[in-house]
């Protein structure tokens, strides 16, 4: 997985957000160790205080935790992890919702929408 910044918003938040994504899709795994601070931050072509801001605002939210000298690991509270699953689906349906309105549609028509493309076989 890559990692995909843009300037339009803050760069801690976008990597707030990708290391959420990797920990709800399973690239990171409930337990695991993440990689250090300066490792995380060469991959994403970062300043190390800015992936250091990221992981600190992870830690207060409760999806990662920091052992004592042996470095930051995701948490293995399953619940916690299915809550921010929801919020970002939650988030993208919202956004999606909010173009659809754009091009003229209602919630209705965005549902049949759905629905025709949801049941057409594949």
């Amino acid at each position: 997985m890559t990692w995909e910044l843009n300037e339009d918003r803050p760069i801690y938040a976008q990597l707030i957000e990708q290391i959420q994504r990797r920990i709800i899709s399973g690239v990171y795994q409930p337990g695991e160790r993440l990689p250090s601070v300066r490792d995380l931050a060469a991959e994403a072509s970062v300043n190390p205080n800015t992936m250091q801001r990221a992981l600190s605002e992870l830690e207060r939210s409760g999806l990662v935790f920091t052992q004592r000298t042996n470095g930051r690991y995701i948490t293995q509270d399953q619940d916690r992890i299915q809550e921010i699953k929801r919020t970002l689906a939650r988030q993208e349906v919202e956004t999606f919702l909010g173009h659809m309105a754009s091009l003229g549609f209602d919630r209705v028509q965005t549902l049949e929408i759905l629905k025709d493309i949801t049941t057409k076989e594949v």
